[in-house]
C-alpha cells in the first residue's frame, strides 16, 4: 500500500540481441492463434514438456522453449475501484514498474512462495496484458494499438511485506520473485480484440469470485499507456505490458486473503480465456 519510489528497470536486451524465438513469436501471433495456437503451439511442443519443466528454473516454462521478452513493463494503481479500495488517490500519470523474464510462468505451472515471503502476504492481481508487435517510440494514443500483435491474461502476483518497508518501499522488489508473473492461456491477435477497454476480467481463489470487473474501469487506456510507455522510450517486439489489477485484491479484504500452498487461482478475460496456476511453497 506504499506509495512508489524511484525504481530501476532491469537493463534491457539491445535489439541486435532480442531473442529470435519470442520475435518469431510475435511475427506469428496472427497466423498461429487462427489455428488454435498461442504459446504452447508456436513453440512446436506442449508447455509441460521435460525440456520446459527443465528450465522453470529460469521462469521459462509458460515459453515452452521460448526466450524471454525483452521487457515487461507493469501499471500500478490503474482501475478506479481499485484505487479507492486502497484508500490512494487516482494517479495523475501511469505508476511504473517493472518485472524480469524470471517471473514468468505459463498455465497450470505452479506459483512458488519464496521462503523469504511471509506466509500472509502474497496476493493475487487479475491484469490484461499487452504484447508489442512492432518497435514503437514516440507513438501518438489514435494510432497506439497499431503496434500491439495481440493480448493474453496475466496474474501480477505481488508479496505486500515487501512492496512496504521490506523492500523499501518499492513496488519493484514485490513483484520480481521467481513465478510472479504467470501468462496464458493463449495470445489472442489484436484483431480479434475490437477494444480492450471493454473486457471482463476476473479472479477466482479455490472457487471463489474475488475479482469481477471490466477494463472500463482503467484509468488510463490501453492507448495512452502505450502512448505514454513510448515516449522518448522504444517498445522493442515483444515487450509485454500489463495494465493493471481491479478491485477486490486480497490485502483490502476483511480478513485478507492471500494465497497459500494448495491453492488454485484463475484469472480469466473475456475474449481470451482462462489462466489458471497452482501454489506452491517454494522448495
Amino acid at each position: 500500500r506504499c506509495l512508489p519510489t524511484h525504481c530501476r528497470p532491469p537493463v534491457p536486451f539491445p535489439p541486435t540481441a532480442m531473442p529470435a524465438p519470442w520475435s518469431a513469436l510475435v511475427r506469428s501471433l496472427a497466423s498461429a492463434a487462427g489455428n488454435g495456437g498461442g504459446l504452447q503451439h508456436l513453440a512446436g511442443r506442449p508447455a509441460a514438456s521435460a525440456v520446459a519443466q527443465r528450465q522453470h528454473h529460469r521462469g521459462f516454462a509458460a515459453l515452452a522453449g521460448l526466450e524471454a521478452p525483452p521487457a515487461i513493463y507493469c501499471i500500478g494503481l490503474n482501475y478506479k475501484k481499485h484505487a479507492a479500495e486502497t484508500g490512494m488517490p487516482e494517479p495523475r500519470f501511469p505508476i511504473l514498474f517493472f518485472k524480469p523474464p524470471t517471473t514468468v510462468i505459463g498455465p497450470g505451472d505452479a506459483i512458488a512462495i519464496p521462503s523469504v515471503c511471509h506466509p500472509e502476504e502474497v496476493d493475487y492481481e487479475a491484469e490484461l496484458a499487452v504484447i508489442i508487435g512492432r518497435a514503437a517510440k514516440n507513438v501518438s494514443e489514435d494510432e497506439a494499438l497499431d503496434y500491439v500483435s495481440g493480448y493474453t491474461v496475466a496474474n501480477d502476483v505481488s508479496a505486500r511485506r515487501w512492496q512496504g518497508t521490506k523492500g523499501g518501499g518499492q513496488w519493484c522488489r514485490s513483484k520480481v520473485f521467481d513465478t510472479f508473473c504467470p501468462l496464458g492461456p493463449r495470445v489472442v491477435p489484436a484483431s480479434e480484440i475490437s477494444d480492450p477497454n471493454n473486457l471482463d476480467i476476473s479472479c477466482t481463489l479455490n472457487g471463489e469470485v474475488l475479482q469481477q470487473s471490466s477494463t472500463k474501469d482503467m484509468i488510463f487506456s490501453v492507448r495512452q499507456l502505450i502512448a505514454f510507455l513510448s515516449q522518448g522510450t522504444t517498445l522493442l517486439p515483444g515487450t509485454v505490458i500489463l495494465t493493471g489489477t481491479p478491485d477486490g485484491v486480497g490485502f483490502t479484504r476483511k480478513p485478507p486473503i492471500y494465497l497459500k500452498p494448495g491453492d488454485s487461482v484463475t484469472v480469466a478475460i473475456e475474449g481470451i480465456g482462462e489462466l489458471t496456476n497452482p501454489v506452491v511453497a517454494a522448495a
